[in-house]
């Protein structure tokens, strides 16, 4: 991170700049790659040993992100960003051999990028039996229509597949409704409609409306079975959300650094800021709220590996409250010691505030989690 992360941040940016393209693959990024290969930093998320990868726990790899989420171009440069992390994860898990050839094996050597399209604009998709987007059955192929946005990565050049959740049987049970199919970009009728910004932030790896429009697929680019969607929804988003966390808490770290630095440089009314008494605040205030959100961030992870991602949901929404919460407390604060240099361009705190922020969005918003701790909770005392 020293050495080649943190130095690339502003050659990163200038070179999408130079590009034109805010989702392009700067020269800087494929240096970064190589070098993470080269000392075997490369897919460290993947908890299941495959012929690419021997896998980590998620306890061994909770610090190992957390460094990663200082910078917003380390993940990608180690191959561990989203949304390809979850879907190599899926595919890992719920892909035919077929599949994870075609697909799974270029993901983890980077050869190309992917993007996940499950939320929808016209919807409450934080209710995933709401999504509206329709897989039809027609001989032997699937015929999908529907309008998806925040599909992370479809605006990346180099996405070449997706991963769509829509109904195949609308009258099913509620959760059995629906399915996941693979869809090359390339297939007719797909169409990137726009980026939509965070915050007035065009972030690189895209955040997208897609639109579907009788795109046809095989029938056997249906991940594990007809019915099965909702299942591996759920499956995909637990490592994502402690991921995020990890990431987060990184972020979290930093900004407290920055923070630091800058408040024992300034002076004002006779003596450091770093000496008066409401900046101290919030220093202390943010070391024990980041040792909070990582102690419980590392016991999800653990208790992910040893009783399971369904046992550990609890924690696992627990902490996706939790931490970016904290991550944008931190951030905030560390942007007012900063003063007008901390929602500058000069400074990674205002980029860093916009994504964690998203944070509390992503992969289902704070009441939703809430709603599952407190659900858990009161099942301790009977019905």
């Amino acid at each position: 991170m020293d050495e080649h992360v943190y130095p690339a941040e502003a050659v990163y940016e200038e070179q999408l700049r130079e590009a034109g393209d805010p989702h392009a693959f700067p020269p800087v990024m494929a240096a970064l790659q190589e070098e993470a290969r080269s000392r075997g930093l490369w897919n460290l998320f993947l908890p299941h040993a495959t012929e690419w990868t021997e896998g980590l726990s998620n306890l061994d790899y909770a610090p190992l992100a957390e460094i990663t989420g200082r910078s917003l171009i380390a993940a990608e440069a180690l191959n561990c960003s989203p949304p390809d992390t979850g879907n190599m994860e899926i595919l890992t898990i719920f892909g035919t051999e077929v599949q994870r050839q075609r697909w799974l094996g270029p993901l983890l050597e980077a050869e190309i990028r992917s993007c996940f399209l499950m939320t929808e604009p016209d919807v409450a998709s934080s209710d995933a039996s709401n999504i509206a987007c329709r897989i039809e059955t027609d001989g032997d192929d699937y015929v999908i229509n529907g309008r998806k946005w925040w599909s992370t990565g479809a605006g990346n050049p180099r996405c070449e597949i997706a991963i769509v959740m829509g109904k195949t049987d609308p009258d099913a049970a509620p959760y059995r409704q629906q399915s996941m199919v693979l869809v090359p970009m390339k297939t007719p009728g797909v169409t990137v409609v726009r980026d939509l910004l965070v915050l007035g932030y065009n972030e690189p790896e895209s955040h997208c409306e897609v639109l579907l429009e009788d795109v046809r697929v095989p029938r056997s680019n249906v991940l594990h079975e007809e019915g099965g969607g909702f299942a591996i929804a759920q499956a995909r988003l637990g490592p994502g959300r402690i991921h995020h966390c990890m990431r987060s808490i990184g972020a979290a770290e930093r900004a407290l650094e920055l923070m630091c630095r800058r408040l024992r440089e300034r002076v004002a009314f006779g003596r450091p800021l770093a000496d008066q008494g409401v900046p101290r605040e919030w220093i202390a205030d943010s070391r024990i709220e980041i040792d909070q959100a990582r102690l419980l961030t590392l016991q999800a992870a653990w208790l992910m590996d040893t009783v399971g991602n369904q046992a550990a949901r609890g924690q696992i929404a627990a902490i996706k409250v939790a931490v970016p919460r904290v991550s944008t407390q931190v951030i905030d604060r560390a942007i007012q010691a900063h003063g007008g240099g901390g929602v500058s361009q000069d400074f990674p705190l205002a980029r860093a505030y916009a994504h964690e922020r998203t944070m509390r969005l992503v992969d289902g918003p704070d009441e939703v989690h809430r709603r599952t701790v407190a659900k858990l909770e009161l099942a301790k005392y009977g019905d």
